[in-house]
């Protein structure tokens, strides 16, 4: 069995200027903020247009489904111009789809910005983790758990401004986040030059990668789940007005956030298979919680307990697939093509996450978050990828 190490030697590590990884930061956190700043206005959308959760579990649907096509999408503009250039279209992407989500007068209208917004999705996803893993290399050292905690206090940061803003028009509440991607095109991301015909991913060991893909899976199923149903749980199950819902989203992004910049003093006390096996058992115990839940101040507990669980599961992910397709001896195609059809197994584990949970909670939503309680679990036989040497 083959193991991924989470870890450079001491003797690779180099410091980086802010100048260098802070663009890349701040692309993670545009996306957070984005992202939550719609699942935290869902219930709104749902009063907005009239959607039932089968309706809402369609558009959800749909979002994942181009989501993964941009992801694609990625892949191939980056093959020929480089990461940063896949990155500036998605953000583009990005402030095109949430202005028209926020401003759509009808489902056609919607359909058009969930289109943009979900090709786009697709494209920062995977470009903002190509830019993550070129500082990675240079650095010689972990460095995904704290930039995807740039994604999570974007993710804080919309939260907060969806409780400010709490009963607001959808219009109000959205479009004006459209400027935010706007702000970072000129920035100076990670560049690197790549022959047109780069990227040979033949002899990728896609075998190993897909078992720790599979770890992906998982937490993009808890995280999608909790991110997109959280709010409508507090709302439905517990009675909160659509304007407290965000609750459900704050204590669990404050967790995450803990989690991640821990996570370098974490890695180092208890190593990769236990600090990913500990997060999986503590995951399904916040879900059982929640399931349970009597009340909503324990639901928002549960939830708070969750982000804790799995918050350094993805960024650890990323980088093991990294390391497993060559690591920083690789060529930089080669590793851009790998991490953007890694990325794939995000969107399975969203597709699990937003649609099953709604589907199966379509009358209870209990039910519903019984599935992800359930599956977590699954990252327990998985956790040996994440070895160190």
């Amino acid at each position: 069995m083959t193991h991924v190490s989470t870890s450079a030697p001491t003797s690779q590590v180099h410091s980086l200027p802010p100048a260098q990884w802070l663009p890349v930061a701040g692309a993670f956190a545009v996306q957070g903020l984005l992202f939550i700043g719609m699942t935290t206005n869902v219930p709104a959308l749902q009063h907005r247009f009239e959607l039932g959760e089968l309706g809402l579990t369609l558009i959800l649907l749909a979002m994942v489904l181009l989501s993964g096509a941009g992801s694609v999408l990625a892949e191939q503009i980056a093959a020929r111009h480089g990461s940063a250039t896949a990155l500036r279209i998605g953000l583009s992407g990005l402030a095109i789809g949430v202005a028209g989500i926020g401003l759509a007068p009808s489902l056609a209208a919607l359909g058009g910005g969930v289109t943009a917004y979900g090709l786009a999705v697709g494209m920062v996803d995977a470009a903002s983790n190509m830019q993550g893993i070129a500082l990675e290399h240079r650095a010689g050292r972990t460095l995904l758990p704290r930039l995807h905690a740039g994604w999570t206090t974007g993710g804080i940061l919309a939260t907060v401004l969806a409780l400010l803003t709490g009963g607001a028009p959808l219009a109000w509440a959205v479009a004006p986040l459209a400027i935010v991607p706007v702000l970072l095109l000129t920035a100076s991301f990670q560049r690197h030059d790549t022959p047109a015909d780069a990227g040979e991913t033949n002899t990728v060991p896609w075998r190993q990668i897909s078992l720790v893909g599979a770890a992906l899976v998982l937490f993009y199923m808890v995280d999608t789940a909790a991110a997109t149903w959280g709010p409508v749980f507090l709302h439905t199950v517990h009675g909160l007005a659509v304007g407290s819902v965000a609750w459900a989203t704050l204590p669990y992004l404050v967790a995450t956030l803990a989690a991640r910049i821990g996570a370098a003093a974490t890695l180092a006390r208890l190593g990769g298979p236990r600090t990913i096996s500990l997060g999986a058992l503590i995951a399904a115990a916040a879900l059982a919680l929640l399931v349970a839940s009597p009340s909503a101040p324990v639901a928002v507990a549960a939830f708070a307990l969750l982000g804790l669980g799995v918050g350094v599961i993805a960024p650890l992910s990323f980088t093991a697939a990294a390391r497993l397709a060559g690591g920083p001896g690789a060529d930089r195609a080669r590793l851009d093509a790998v991490v953007a059809r890694f990325n794939q197994f995000n969107y399975a584990g969203a597709l699990i996450g937003a649609v099953m949970t709604g589907l199966v909670g379509s009358g209870n939503l209990r039910l519903g978050f019984a599935v992800p309680m359930v599956l977590i679990l699954g990252i327990l036989p998985l956790a040996r990828q994440f070895a160190t040497r």
